[in-house]
């Protein structure tokens, strides 16, 4: 199932549940604006490349719309739309006064030289320029592109690692258990990946296996991420690297865990994984990473997955406080970045356990629930005719 259909299906069984009028379901399911622009660059060699660079505009009901940016080969309209979508309703779970957006350009970064993106990242601004600003649609970095394309915060840069090991502590403290003690598995080590692994191991939880684009390293004992993390920056990857054993990258989501966290691409975890699965909670990281049959596989093992639009949130949030800080004129201090932070990952899954006890949903239903919720009563309000 592709992202916009497992997205769109998990949108309309929260509808259901919260009996929405089929009406008001479909003006919420349809985006705002969608913009297809071409973006074409001189290369360092003196030939000329061009590109598709997307924007998604889903909802603005709750304040201006909000959502990051990609630079990916598999970036796709498709893609583009449900990553929108998902920004809609997580910006709702998190509360902050959001709607949701989402773009992308389908290249390879890793294949373009620093002046090359800054190149390409000029021109897509500049054809999306008229139609984004801090009042209308709020860029923000997103996978293959970074603070220094896109701004940021002090905090910025971790926080969506940062929330993960809040939204995994809130978790696991409701079942009685800490980080300090479990053993992690990580696919994924990028930005997100890897800033959760390292205030996870800061936290005494064991991160026994990591994955990238380079390979997977096993360690049952536990990874020492400050080498592996130094390793992948000297290295671009973390491919061989001494401080545990190669393995098959694709064996990762299956190896013997506590807590899977799934911090790279969609749809990794599917009907053909998802049996297979040792871990006892999954924080997703990455979006949408669970295929709704999955999903109901998991269910029936009593598996615990805390759903990709509370347990990543954390990186829009502090782009709320980047906000804030710009529109004061006002720069905070980092600890104060991070303890807001704390603070609204804290509340936002107290909200989505509510919903969970006031409809008996599981967490995925908890938080689309809450979050389409309170976009659907911003709509009303803003004058929709029921």
């Amino acid at each position: 199932m592709n992202a916009l259909a497992a997205t769109s299906r998990n949108f309309k069984q929260a509808a259901k549940l919260l009996g929405l009028d089929p009406r008001l379901e479909k003006c919420l399911l349809i985006p705002f604006r969608e913009i297809k622009v071409e973006c074409t660059i001189p290369k360092d060699d003196g030939t000329l490349a061009s590109y598709v660079g997307f924007r998604v505009q889903h909802d603005n009901a709750r304040g201006p719309m909000k959502g990051g940016i990609r630079y990916h080969p598999e970036v796709d309209p498709d893609e583009v739309n449900a990553l929108a979508q998902l920004m809609t309703w997580k910006t709702a779970v998190a509360n902050i006064p959001y709607g949701g957006a989402k773009g992308g350009i389908g290249c390879d970064p890793g294949e373009l030289s620093k002046s090359e993106l800054e190149r390409l990242t000029r021109i897509f601004t500049q054809k999306l320029h008229d139609l984004i600003g801090v009042h209308t649609d709020v860029p923000a970095p997103d996978m293959g592109t970074n603070s220094q394309d896109l701004g940021g915060s002090l905090g910025r840069d971790a926080a969506t690692g940062r929330g993960v090991l809040f939204a995994t502590e809130a978790l696991l403290a409701e079942h009685g258990k800490s980080i300090s003690g479990q053993r992690f598995a990580i696919q994924g080590f990028g930005n997100v990946g890897s800033w959760a692994a390292q205030l996870i191991s800061e936290k005494g939880g064991k991160i026994v296996v990591v994955s990238d684009v380079s390979g997977a390293i096993k360690n049952n004992k536990g990874l020492d991420i400050p080498r592996l993390l130094k390793h992948s920056t000297e290295n671009r990857g973390i491919k061989g690297f001494d401080g545990g054993d190669p393995i098959d990258p694709n064996s990762l989501l299956v190896e013997d865990c506590d807590v899977l966290i799934p911090a790279a691409l969609g749809g990794v975890i599917n009907s053909e994984n998802a049996n297979d699965i040792k871990a006892k909670y999954i924080i997703e990281a990455a979006n949408h990473p669970t295929d709704p049959e999955a999903d109901k596989i998991l269910s029936k093992k009593g598996v615990l997955i805390l759903p990709d639009i509370y347990a990543n949130s954390g990186g829009v949030t502090v782009s709320y406080f980047e906000w804030v800080q710009n529109i004061q004129g006002f720069m905070w201090d980092e600890e104060k970045v991070n303890a807001e932070l704390k603070t609204y990952m804290t509340r936002g899954f107290k909200d989505v356990k509510e919903m969970c006890r006031s409809l008996g949903c599981d967490l995925r239903m908890g938080a689309f629930t809450l979050g389409v919720n309170r976009v659907a009563r911003s709509t009303v309000v803003r004058g929709w005719e029921a």
